[in-house]
């Protein structure tokens, strides 16, 4: 097998595995997953939802999502400065592009790659990777 099928199937993998991880989700508008591999392995994940402590509720009465909740992006890689590891050179695979908040996280945590599966309305996030060197590919999760 030629070695970019191979890591197409792979990218595939692991962005299904962020869809199921993104399930985790409290959010009722939109469920989203990460997932930061290194070296083969899983180093972190996340998925959208408010800070640790606060009620599991991300939308308002009004069915707005609350300006605290965070992302999923942002959750894998805080949780990241949490452990032993490092996500210098790992690819993170998200369910939807990132925004241009997460797109700086992305850029400062020293990761490489970004794999996602939905496009997003506003291309500000994938624009700065892009301008920052950052490989980014997106994929159809259903392949």
């Amino acid at each position: 097998m030629e070695s970019n099928e191979k890591q197409r199937k792979l990218d595939l993998r692991y962005l299904r595995m962020a869809g199921i991880w993104a399930e985790n989700s409290y959010c009722q508008r939109r469920q989203v997953g990460a997932l930061v591999v290194k070296e083969g392995m899983i180093i972190s994940d996340g998925y959208n939802g408010t800070p640790s402590g606060f009620e599991n509720v991300c939308e308002d009465d009004n069915n707005v999502t609350k300006p605290y909740v965070l992302h999923a992006e942002a959750n894998a890689i805080t949780k990241l400065a949490r452990s032993s590891n490092n996500s210098d050179g790992a690819t993170i695979y998200i369910t939807a592009s990132p925004c241009i908040e997460c797109a700086k996280l992305i850029i400062q945590a020293g990761i490489r790659r970004v794999v996602y599966g939905e496009k997003y309305r506003l291309t500000d996030g994938i624009d700065l990777l892009e301008r920052a060197g950052i490989e980014t590919t997106y994929l159809n999760p259903n392949e």
